[in-house]
């Protein structure tokens, strides 16, 4: 790598999932404006809907997610309970037409942790209460070693047709050093399952950074994961917050690569996914050439949420469960992330959410600037800002705060255009950051950007 890439390499920036990002949601959000809003969405709003899982039969140390594992599966039972409630309760607030969710994903955790009559107990309340679109995409994430030929039989049954596999890393050695061990003949059992299942979509997630990775592991790693012809594959640069995630203190600091062999690792699977026929798209996502998220990539319509890229287009997004993140026109929601205190006001007939943001016009103006970035790589700041109603002064100072990334060859400024070169894509958190107002850099905030 080179040299003055390394201060944008080890940059804490957010991942801009969202803008403002989740830092910026106000701890003291009433509950009622979040049932508020959803009232007044209009009757023919399309509805995109997640659904939170917070448990997995075992902790990986590497994982970063709202999770735990439970002592029995009465607790999961009880969640699933409140989480229908939930969902009833806020159907009675929908005005819109049924048949109006377009997405469905359950994450997690593992979705797949709950018995497939709880999964379908979850569907059916929002399908009652919203209405799954026909054709309509249902997707979750799953533990590719709880898999059986059978149950890939009873989730399509169940309507969905993606599906999302941990995958990391196939060398034994890391497996075992993050505590996550499952074999390639494995995973390719598990994909053969869904595939003769009818699923019509299944994702991979990789990592670089991991303990015990090197060059040769992840090139071999991405090699074996492309031979499986998975529709997408995502790759993620693991975070190190033992502060923040407790078991992740499992892991040696002593075991983990570098910067320099960090971006090295993300380069070779980027180069080894791109020989096997994935298009890089975005800042970590691979998609075949016939995928629908290619294709959107490729007309400038693909999207960013919560979820990562994706081609959903809904006007809302609505979250069930604890700690999920929903997005509505007039800004942000999220439950709480404690399952108590959520599980609580369900059942005291009130709205779960505890933090959030209203949104102003020009946090909407920069959120598709910056998303537009993120998707795209490059994008016309002026332009957008002008659509808006803003004048082109709002952006004066762009120049400026980019002048670090111009110096150092990661984007290119063409008049009002901003453009990412596609061999430093892995920067994109930085130069988005640029447009960012609310970003303060402080240590340990957010995620290393490689």
């Amino acid at each position: 790598m080179d040299t003055r890439l390394i201060p944008f390499a080890t940059q804490d920036v957010p991942r801009y999932t969202s803008y403002p990002t989740a830092v910026q949601f106000d701890t003291t959000f009433p509950g009622t404006t979040a049932d508020q809003w959803l009232t007044s969405l209009p009757p023919e709003a399309t509805l995109s809907v997640y659904v939170h899982i917070p448990f997995c039969r075992q902790l990986c140390w590497y994982c970063g997610c709202h999770t735990s594992v439970p002592n029995g599966y009465d607790r999961a039972a009880r969640y699933v309970e409140f989480l229908v409630r939930d969902i009833r309760r806020s159907a009675a607030l929908f005005n819109g037409r049924r048949g109006r969710v377009n997405h469905l994903h359950f994450g997690g955790g593992t979705p797949t942790y709950l018995d497939d009559f709880h999964i379908a107990e979850i569907v059916e309340a929002i399908d009652m209460g919203f209405g799954l679109a026909p054709g309509g995409e249902l997707a979750l994430e799953s533990d590719p070693r709880t898999l059986t030929r059978e149950r890939a039989r009873a989730l399509a049954g169940i309507g969905f047709n993606r599906i999302s596999f941990g995958v990391q890393d196939f060398a034994t050695p890391v497996q075992m050093k993050i505590n996550r061990l499952q074999t390639y003949g494995l995973v390719a059992a598990a994909t053969e399952f869904l595939r003769a299942a009818g699923f019509t979509s299944v994702n991979f997630d990789l990592m670089y950074g991991l303990p015990g990775q090197t060059d040769d592991s992840v090139a071999r790693t991405a090699r074996q994961a492309a031979g499986l012809k998975p529709e997408r594959i995502s790759v993620f640069g693991y975070a190190h917050v033992p502060w923040f995630k407790k078991h992740q203190r499992m892991i040696s600091e002593a075991d983990l690569p570098g910067v320099h062999a960090r971006y090295a690792q993300a380069t070779i699977i980027e180069a080894e996914l791109n020989s096997h026929g994935y298009a890089s798209i975005g800042l970590d996502h691979f998609a075949l050439e016939q995928d629908e998220l290619t294709r959107a990539a490729r007309s400038g319509a693909m999207r960013r949420n919560f979820q990562g890229y994706t081609t959903d287009v809904s006007d809302a997004l609505l979250a069930f469960g604890a700690s999920a993140i929903g997005e509505f026109p007039e800004g942000f929601v999220q439950s709480a992330r404690d399952t108590l205190d959520w599980s609580q006001r369900i059942d005291r007939g009130e709205s779960p959410v505890t933090r959030g943001l209203a949104t102003s016009p020009e946090d909407r103006m920069r959120a598709e600037v910056i998303e537009r970035m993120m998707c795209d790589l490059t994008v016309d700041p002026v332009a957008t800002a002008l659509r808006h109603g803003f004048d082109a002064s709002v952006f004066g100072d762009i120049s400026d705060r980019l002048a670090p990334a111009l110096a150092g060859g990661i984007a290119k400024m063409q008049g009002p255009r901003i453009t990412v070169l596609p061999g430093h894509r892995l920067f994109l958190r930085a130069v988005a950051a640029a447009f960012d107002t609310h970003f303060v850099a402080a240590p340990n905030r957010h995620a290393k950007a490689v």
